[in-house]
Formats: C-alpha cells, sequence, structure tokens
C-alpha cells in the first residue's frame, strides 16, 4: 500500500488521539470511587439490616410490654376488689374468710412475678431502642458518604466526559484527513494489536513493540519509497518514518 509521507505523519497524530481515548475509558472504567461505593453500599446495606432486625425486636418488645401490664393491670384489679370485699366485713364465715385471704396473699406474690416480667420486658425494649437509634445514626452517615463518593464520581465523569467529547471531534477531523484504504488499515491493525495500529520509528527502534529494528530489517525501510507504507516485522503495526527515525 501507498500513501503521501503526510497522511502517514496523520496517523500518529490519529493513534496519539485514539491512546488517550483509550486511557480515558480505562480511567472511567477503574475510577477508585467505584471500589468505594461498592464497599459503602455493601456496609450500607448490612447495617439497614441490622436496624430492621433491631426496629422489629423493638416492636416485638413493645407488645411484649404492653401485653404484661395488662396482665399486671388485671391482676391488681382482682386484688382489690378482693380487699374491698374483706375491708367491707360482709363475709363472716371463716372458711371463706380464709379462702379470701390465701387469693389476695397469692394475687400479690403474681403481681411481683408479673410486675418483675414487666421490668425485664421494658430493659429489653430500651436496650433495642438504644441499639436501633445507634444504627439510624450508623446508616445515616454512611448514606450521606456513599453520596459524598458518588458525587466525586459523578464530577470525574464529567471530567473525562467532556475530555472524551473533545477528543473524539478531533478524532474525526484527523481521520476525515486520512485516506480510507489507509484509515482501514489502521483500524484493522489497531484492533489486534491492543489499540495500537501505527507507530513511530524513533532513533531504529518501534515505539510500538519497542524494539529495534534488525539490519535486514532497517535496509529493506531505507529503500523503501517514501510512500510506501512500510510495517514493523515483529509487532505488524504501521511504521511511520519521520526526520528522527535514525535511517
Amino acid at each position: 500500500m501507498n500513501a503521501a509521507p503526510a497522511d502517514q505523519i496523520r496517523l500518529l497524530d490519529l493513534q496519539a488521539v485514539d491512546s488517550r481515548l483509550e486511557q480515558l475509558a480505562h480511567k472511567r472504567r477503574t475510577l477508585p470511587e467505584h471500589a468505594e461505593v461498592e464497599r459503602l453500599s455493601g456496609e450500607l446495606t448490612q447495617v439497614r439490616d441490622l436496624l430492621v432486625a433491631a426496629q422489629t425486636e423493638e416492636s416485638d418488645t413493645a407488645r411484649e410490654q404492653k401485653k404484661a401490664e395488662q396482665d399486671v393491670d388485671q391482676v391488681r384489679t382482682r386484688a382489690a376488689r378482693d380487699q374491698q370485699r374483706l375491708d367491707s366485713g360482709a363475709i363472716t364465715s371463716p372458711k371463706d374468710l380464709e379462702n379470701l385471704q390465701r387469693e389476695i396473699a397469692s394475687l400479690a406474690r403474681r403481681q411481683s412475678d408479673l410486675e418483675d416480667v414487666v421490668l425485664e420486658v421494658m430493659e429489653r425494649r430500651e436496650s433495642a431502642q438504644q441499639r436501633a437509634a445507634e444504627l439510624a445514626e450508623r446508616v445515616a452517615a454512611l448514606g450521606a458518604r456513599v453520596t459524598e463518593v458518588e458525587r466525586r464520581r459523578d464530577d470525574a465523569y464529567g471530567e473525562i466526559d467532556a475530555e472524551t467529547g473533545t477528543l473524539t471531534k478531533e478524532r474525526g477531523v484527523i481521520a476525515g484527513a486520512v485516506p480510507q484504504d489507509l484509515l482501514k488499515l489502521y483500524e484493522k491493525i489497531r484492533a489486534q494489536s491492543a489499540g495500537v495500529g501505527a507507530a513511530r520509528l524513533y532513533q531504529r527502534r518501534c515505539e510500538g513493540c519497542r524494539l529495534e529494528l534488525g539490519v535486514t530489517e532497517l535496509n529493506e525501510v531505507r529503500a523503501a519509497a517514501p510512500d510506501t507504507v512500510v510495517r514493523c516485522e515483529n509487532c505488524r503495526r504501521i511504521l511511520v518514518r519521520t526526520a528522527e527515525s535514525g535511517i
């Protein structure tokens, strides 16, 4: 293939733009904020689950406390009623009187036991409330951190996308000035060679594979006409000759 030396040199400009676009794409994919958001989001999910569990426990103990307090009230009401009967003097039978006094004593013990249950449930409820409050603070703090990291990520996106947009337009101008057959060859090689389709021959070294040309290959390049499109024998990329090629 033949192409004007100026068109071959344009490939270097095109390659520089393409390489920068590749760098920007890689940078966008590997922003440190990606891993940080993922880590924080995972931690946030775990803490939210713990918060739901603590809130559920608080709700359960609230119902348990209410039930225990109702049991205490029922026993207290019954004991008060029995005490009122005892104090009224309406019961004259010694046996009935003894039974009533025994029931009052039993109710007192029952009330004491139930009040202990209420206190135990209240302590568990307060513990669950405290834990839920602490977890809610952690959820809020983690949510704020996720938002901040996402903001930094989006700011980085904006900078990268702005430069990408500018370079994409620049690429279109450069590519439009390259002959179609030469451009097609460049794109084919670039797709097969890690994104590098053309490389400068600098001081007898291919800047694509970083290897110095052998004597035979160097003589072939020297003998090639200026408009001949030469390829590196090692990496097969288009080898662009300049005043600094060392030949």
